[in-house]
């Protein structure tokens, strides 16, 4: 959550792809070379699944601070994830549970983005960070600084159901003077397909003023041992998704909620937790579309740090051709149809505020048809 500003910009950068760099593996990974090949369960090796992006294999040797003096817990060794042979970046794999699916039998966007939670403070974790405060460095709980979510922007290609396997892949990097960035990638371990993909940026508050803080040099050179020496980007596309700005909702809007914090939002750092707002932007949305269609896209720029005793409005419009204002098509007679891009996907505009009417949250959600059912 962000106290004050607003959205942070992307970097706009692509990087090199390589595919006889790096391959994913299927049901057995073993080094060979420069990168990993892949095995199924005769033993014959085949190339990784490749998809638009690939995980880079830089080649550099894990330096002395890279060998985390963190004695490994039972949780840690229980896990079914670990850091990668450079130590730049963190997978782990996931088993989605009877309770973490919906409606439609699968995954629901709240778990997809608990587990890039997950997954990132366990990449904390596996370094040394602390378990208090997702992730923060020695110098970081010295001065009782925090990380708090600016940006997030998640794509989903398909969403995984009940028993499904997936394999997330992790890492970090600066973000220019105010923040950090990380990003994801999400793969069904069966068949080595990606399913998604996200990105997000960070920056550090103090726990005691709840005041924005630049990212000094002493936090900086803690955690970029850690983080790929040449820019990594999980949507290196020109013109992404990712980069888009989203405009502010004005009312009147035709879908509203009102009064939603609990304390059970709250998390560790005594403020409602970032997946939650997911929760929240979701509860505005027309059930009609909820019924015919499915989360593709969504981005969500946090503005306000929200608390217990806040009491929060969840306003939702169909997003428009024209300056993002209400739209009105023909012949849909007041329904809930929105703007529809070249892939006939429906876009949303969202907004949470408070009672008092101050910015708490912008959100921009894209809805393709549910496929048929399996």
């Amino acid at each position: 959550m962000l106290l004050r500003g607003g959205a942070f910009s992307a970097c706009n950068a692509a990087i090199s792809e390589n595919r006889n760099t790096f391959g994913f593996s299927n049901l057995i990974r073993r080094q060979n070379g420069n990168g990993f090949v892949s095995c199924n369960s005769s033993g014959r090796a085949r190339k990784g699944q490749l998809f638009m992006i690939l995980a880079v294999a830089t080649g550099e040797a894990k330096t002395k601070h890279q060998e985390s003096s963190h004695e490994p817990t039972l949780a840690d060794r229980l896990r079914l994830g670990s850091l990668a042979e450079d130590g730049l970046s963190y997978k782990e794999r996931f088993i989605v549970r009877c309770y973490e699916v919906g409606i439609n039998k699968t995954a629901t966007v709240e778990t997809i983005a608990n587990l890039l939670q997950e997954v990132g403070c366990n990449h904390a974790q596996s370094v040394g960070f602390s378990t208090d405060g997702f992730a923060t460095t020695l110098t970081m709980r010295k001065l009782h600084l925090i990380w708090v979510t600016a940006r997030m922007h998640i794509e989903i290609y398909r969403y995984p159901a009940w028993s499904d396997v997936l394999e997330i892949e992790t890492w970090c990097q600066s973000e220019g003077r105010i923040g950090t960035r990380r990003d994801w990638i999400l793969k069904d371990y069966a068949t080595g397909e990606v399913i998604g993909r996200a990105t997000s940026k960070w920056v550090m508050m103090n726990q005691d003023t709840r005041r924005l803080q630049k990212v000094t040099d002493d936090v900086r050179d803690e955690y970029l041992i850690y983080c790929p020496k040449t820019l990594r980007l999980a949507f290196p596309e020109e013109n992404n998704a990712s980069l888009k700005k989203i405009a502010k909702l004005e009312d009147p809007v035709p879908h509203y909620k009102i009064g939603l914090p609990r304390r059970a939002d709250l998390d560790m750092n005594q403020h409602v937790n970032n997946v939650t707002y997911i929760g929240w932007v979701l509860e505005s949305m027309p059930q009609e579309i909820i019924d015919t269609h499915e989360l593709q896209t969504i981005t969500l720029d946090y503005r306000r740090e929200c608390q217990q005793d806040d009491v929060v409005d969840s306003l939702t419009s169909p997003e428009s051709i024209m300056d993002n204002a209400i739209l009105e098509l023909e012949g849909t007679n007041g329904s809930a149809t929105g703007m529809k891009d070249e892939n006939d996907c429906l876009q949303f505009l969202h907004l949470l505020r408070l009672s008092d009417g101050s910015e708490i949250n912008r959100g921009r959600t894209e809805w393709r048809k549910k496929p048929a059912k399996r």
